[in-house]
């Protein structure tokens, strides 16, 4: 193991001052890269030397999220006490089910589900890390689904049951639905205001109807921070509906839910103690490693109650409140929560405080650029860290695929009304004004090479 940690060090190292020199890999075509790198597998072993110069070969040519040109997706950069965790974890290497074999991990991760539902506003709350927001709004899904239909879980769906959520939400929902037994085709898709926000009228309509048409309302699935625009639902106003026709109320705060962090920017929540359940990346706007996602509901015994099943061969110890695998999906589960404790444990609330607060402060410098520059068209608002607009007449599309593929930088693009635009995401707290107007002097350069073509 000694000589394996001597290469992992000496390889971390040629990466981080590759990330400098280097922000942006050499762009490899996909139906090409299995070749090009030889992924392929053979009958004898390797030896040392050559095991280590493909492994070296690939990392190199991976990708680099952590990167000052890295913008495309909803994280980015690292957090070193978060990587400290993380690579702690894959050495201790418990598995989260059971007290007995997790021991003060367990306690790390209810102290951390403890500390969430109480900023949430949750009293009685509790909750879990599971592998991604995804399989968060899966399991915000389920509890809302069993707590209509408490017979679901035994003999399956009894009803026609319909859930809402806004037209720029996560594209989990539709999934999700279907593995539910929901139905895609029982999804009601609610119109946004200008801003993204999902319209509380319009939704109230749809359920009006729906429940004269004989259909189940159960859910609604708000969002706080959608994908493109970064936009936060008014919860207040949702939660006012959910409460006048008995639904629950979901809040995926996947991208941007870390703003309960601040007291500059938690505004954006208000009222998401009046929610049923809601969840959080950790691995985006806190920064730590890939994944490390919470969700905690208000109502500890559902949770139970739709995730729990006994396991005499498991559960032995009569810890049961620490034996984690009776309110998670999984059985054998990955310790995620490792990471996000040694990350909070050195910043405090008021660090991780000042690297959300410091993510707005980014997009208000992008956003300032835009506005004073007569060659950009600023597509996006204040109170969000995903920067939306558009350079000159240069087809956004055409730009973002000509800078990845030369080099240049990764941003991705988006659309909203019918208008796609550049879509530049603040979320590596560790950049600066600095790196922030190195990007749009790369993207201007770039763009003279679109138009030129």
């Amino acid at each position: 193991m000694q000589n394996e940690l001597k290469f992992f060090q000496k390889l971390v190292e040629k990466l981080l001052q590759k990330e400098k020199t280097e922000p942006v890999v050499e762009h490899l075509p996909a139906a090409s890269i299995t070749s090009d790198l030889d992924l392929r597998f053979r009958d004898n072993p390797m030896s040392e030397e050559d095991w280590q110069k493909a492994v070296e070969n690939v990392v190199m040519k991976t990708p680099r999220t952590a990167s000052k040109l890295f913008f495309n997706q909803l994280f980015g950069g690292r957090q070193p006490k978060a990587i400290v965790g993380d690579l702690l974890a894959v050495m201790l290497n418990n598995s989260m089910y059971t007290y007995k074999v997790a021991g003060p991990q367990a306690g790390i991760e209810k102290t951390i589900i403890k500390e969430v539902c109480k900023l949430a506003g949750y009293t009685n709350g509790d909750g879990t890390m599971p592998p991604g927001g995804s399989m968060s709004n899966y399991m915000g899904l389920v509890m809302a689904r069993d707590a209509k239909d408490h017979a679901a879980k035994r003999i399956g769906m009894t009803k026609q049951m319909t859930l809402y959520t806004s037209e720029t939400s996560h594209y989990s929902i539709p999934k999700n639905a279907a593995f539910a037994g929901i139905g895609r085709n029982n999804i009601r898709y609610i119109l946004n205001d200008e801003h993204g926000k999902m319209d509380a009228k319009h939704l109230q309509q749809c359920i009006e109807e729906d429940t004269a048409a004989g259909y189940t309302p159960f859910l609604i699935n708000a969002t706080a921070g959608t994908t493109v625009l970064g936009a936060f639902d008014d919860i207040n106003a949702l939660a006012d509906v959910a409460q006048n026709f008995n639904l629950w109320l979901h809040v995926d705060g996947a991208y941007c839910g870390a703003v309960i962090f601040s007291q500059k920017y938690k505004h954006l929540v208000a009222g998401l103690h009046r929610s049923d359940s809601f969840s959080f990346n950790a691995h985006k706007m806190l920064g730590t490693p890939l994944s490390s996602s919470v969700v905690v509901t208000k109502h500890k015994e559902q949770l139970a109650n739709s995730f729990s099943n006994e396991a005499d061969y498991l559960y032995q110890t009569g810890d049961e409140d620490f034996d984690l695998g009776r309110t998670s999906i999984q059985c054998g589960r990955r310790n995620d929560a490792l990471k996000l404790w040694t990350l909070w444990k050195s910043k405090g609330n008021k660090g991780l405080e000042k690297i959300i607060d410091h993510q707005f402060y980014l997009a208000d410098i992008a956003r300032e650029y835009c506005k004073s520059n007569p060659k950009y068209t600023l597509y996006s608002f204040s109170d969000s860290i995903s920067v939306c607009f558009n350079y000159h007449s240069v087809n956004p599309k055409d730009l973002c695929t000509s800078l990845y593929e030369k080099g240049n930088l990764m941003v991705g693009y988006g659309e909203f009304a019918g208008r796609e635009f550049v879509r530049l995401v603040t979320i590596n707290a560790t950049n600066t004004k600095e790196d922030i107007l190195r990007f749009f002097a790369v993207l201007e350069l770039g763009a003279v090479t679109v138009s030129n073509t």
